[in-house]
């Protein structure tokens, strides 16, 4: 219980989320020390080695007035770190890496990692990579990796291994993975694709296989729940800013110029958000968090006609997901899924561009008008990592290593409140980061905008 009179704050009974272990239902496990002990390049000093009483806190910010109490009991996560007993031979192990769903810069990073991670940390020499997403566990022969092999992929954008979406066929990837021997599985992906490795997860224990699974969480949108963000987006939002600055460019060179740029976000608007605030050059931001209208009072066009009579010029940035509920379409467009399942979007700043140009048309029909439209979607996810994402792939790289040789399965590595933890994955499959239009930092955007909250009067 916390006093606010009071300097001791006492922290109550947490709940620590179960991570299942090998030895859950294979008690013959065998044990063996972890080679980092005799390791020349590390340090095992006290405290090194982590143990099961090393967690994390979901929360770790507390309102001690009691007006907004914390979850009770608190969440708290397994810490990630080395163990100083393994629950694999290193000699014995044959890892497979696989890459699914669109790209994302850091990709080819995280295999590196995990490739000369396993080599140089634990001794691992039999490492794979399947190509083309899950359907090359059982379309495509395994592609043997060596740290030579992959020692220049962070410098390159995409994933070497190829990828691709859909192709989810659990009893074909289950019995591949059987009869290539594999014991080891690294899932670099989306909330799809960890979906999918729940399944494989729990086939493999209900097989009862001495096989680990653990899930490199991958979205450059950030829309990963739990962990504090996912890899590729700081350099998602670094590669948006020159998309922004050239849309500012073309606008300020026109007259009642106008420059939109469309970035990725599906289901959040962590992108667009991000974006605006580095810019401080964005007069609108539109996510999929908040609705919006066009036309009347209080709406988008209303509020542009007032920016391009004071400034002569507007940026306006808008993500994929925004607007989706107010962009006309036919019952098959509706309809229409991916290969992954989600239903297809419809190009909101396509769709906007033309709005704009017919509301200009018909209320300012003798007025200059430029709009100039900026899709950087692919521009972003092809290219490579800054240094801020490559030192934070090698960090989730070794910390799944880490796990999976301890004899940790089903789970998810990734930090909370910047401490790295191991999360159960059919968590992290269900969890949104939504954008959280109460929070401080949309407050922050509408301060920089000055864009309307779009409620209807």
């Amino acid at each position: 219980m916390a006093n606010s009179s009071s300097s001791t704050i006492t922290i109550p009974n947490f709940q620590l989320q179960h991570i299942t272990h090998l030895r859950d239902y294979i008690p013959q496990a065998q044990t063996h020390p972890n080679p980092l002990a005799f390791n020349p390049y590390f340090q095992t000093f006290p405290g090194f080695f982590l143990s099961q009483t090393d967690i994390v806190l979901r929360h770790n910010a507390l309102d001690l007035s009691g007006t907004f109490p914390t979850p009770t009991p608190p969440l708290a996560y397994t810490r990630a770190g080395p163990r100083n007993r393994i629950f694999f031979n290193p000699t014995h192990v044959h890892a497979a890496v696989v890459t699914c769903g669109g790209l994302c810069p850091g990709m080819n990073t995280v295999i590196r990692e995990l490739v000369v991670g396993l080599w140089e940390l634990y001794g691992v020499h039999e490492i794979f990579g399947i190509k083309a997403g899950y359907r090359g566990f059982y379309s495509y022969e395994p592609v043997k990796l060596n740290p030579k092999m992959v020692d220049d992929w962070h410098k390159r954008g995409g994933t070497v291994l190829e990828t691709s979406r859909g192709g989810f066929h659990l009893e074909k990837i289950v019995d591949a993975i059987q009869n290539h021997g594999f014991n080891q599985l690294y899932i670099i992906g989306g909330d799809g694709t960890m979906r999918g490795a729940v399944e494989i997860f729990e086939e493999l224990k209900r097989r009862k296989l001495y096989i680990s699974v653990v899930g490199i969480p991958k979205t450059v949108d950030n829309d990963v729940g739990i962990i504090d963000r996912s890899f590729g987006f700081q350099t998602a939002v670094e590669m948006a800013q020159q998309a922004i600055n050239a849309a500012h460019v073309e606008a300020v060179s026109a007259v009642n110029g106008i420059g939109l740029v469309k970035l990725m976000g599906r289901s959040t608007g962590h992108i667009a958000l991000h974006a605006t605030l580095s810019s401080r050059d964005v007069d609108c931001c539109l996510i999929p968090e908040i609705d919006f209208f066009l036309e009347g009072k209080g709406g988008l066009f209303e509020f542009l006609e007032d920016r391009l009579k004071e400034m002569g010029h507007a940026v306006l940035v808008v993500a994929e997901g925004a607007g989706q509920d107010i962009i006309p379409r036919t019952e098959s467009q509706k309809a229409e899924k991916d290969e992954s399942g989600n239903p297809v979007f419809l190009d909101v700043g396509v769709w906007l561009k033309s709005e704009l140009k017919n509301w200009w048309s018909r209320d300012h029909p003798n007025e200059l008008f430029t709009i100039k439209y900026i899709d950087p979607t692919y521009m972003i996810r092809a290219v490579p990592a800054n240094a801020t994402d490559n030192s934070y792939c090698t960090l989730l790289a070794h910390s799944a290593i880490h796990g999976v040789m301890a004899g940790y399965t089903g789970l998810v590595c990734g930090p909370i409140n910047g401490n790295y933890a191991y999360i159960p994955v059919d968590e992290v499959a269900k969890a949104k980061n939504k954008v959280d239009t109460r929070d401080h930092r949309w407050s922050w955007v509408r301060s920089v905008s000055n864009q309307p909250d779009f409620i209807k009067c």
